[in-house]
């Protein structure tokens, strides 16, 4: 995923209203941009540090540019725009680079199944039947230690898009939960029992029903992000 032209660097001044953000350009230039992370942002942004965010010249949207790259408290560079990480999966997948998942015919978006009325990121089909995957960005990381986490806030709608894939795996469909570590510096990941004690739980029980739990992590810079290595999951 390239950005064209390359991302713009500002100083951080404060992110409120979760949909916000107020930065200041090199040259001393004060906007309010869209902050596109609904989340916590937790040890994810700092006031001060450096951001990069694009801009838009579309007279018809409100503020003039979306925040897309943090660097975080830690010194590490983080994707902040959770809507990259789908794209960034599906150039994945089609590049072969994904190897679990390679070998598709098909692959569809936002495909309705379950019985809580959910919608899968990616349904892959083969010639052995398909593969329903939904991907979580991951931005959570900590000092002096090379571990990411998800979530960085409770998620019902985490758990139960597990409970989800762990139905389908129980039936004999293949599903899988794949992590999008958009963070550098990392090599592992694992889940967050101490903030979603609950999604933890559900994890658990996903991967004891058969669902298949993998994790990617990606290059960031201001000219674009790609996936480029599988990490590690800790399960424990």
């Amino acid at each position: 995923m390239r950005f064209d032209p390359p991302l713009e660097e500002a100083r951080l001044l404060r992110r409120y209203k979760r949909f916000l953000a107020d930065i200041e350009t090199a040259s001393g230039e004060l906007l309010t941009i869209h902050c596109p992370n609904t989340g916590s942002m937790l040890n994810c942004i700092s006031e001060g540090c450096r951001v990069w965010f694009s801009r838009s010249n579309d007279p018809k949207r409100k503020l003039p540019g979306t925040w897309e790259i943090g660097e975080t408290p830690h010194g590490r560079l983080a994707c902040i725009n959770t809507a990259r990480a789908n794209g960034l999966i599906e150039e994945a997948l089609r590049a072969g680079l994904i190897s679990e998942l390679a070998g598709f015919s098909a692959l569809r978006r936002e495909v309705p199944y379950g019985v809580e009325r959910s919608r899968v990121d990616f349904c892959l089909e083969y010639a052995s039947g398909v593969a329903f995957v939904e991907v979580k960005s991951v931005t959570l990381g900590f000092a002096d230690s090379a571990v990411a986490a998800f979530p960085d806030a409770r998620t019902e709608r985490g758990a139960k898009h597990l409970r989800e894939l762990a139905a389908l795996a129980r039936s004999g469909v293949r599903a899988v939960q794949l992590y999008c570590v958009n963070l550098s510096g990392i090599e592992a990941v694992r889940a967050a029992e101490e903030i979603d004690p609950a999604y933890a739980a559900a994890l658990r029980d996903a991967v004891q029903a058969g669902v298949e739990v993998l994790a990617y992590g990606v290059d960031i810079s201001p000219q674009g992000i790609e996936v480029v290595r599988r990490l590690e999951v800790l399960l424990t």
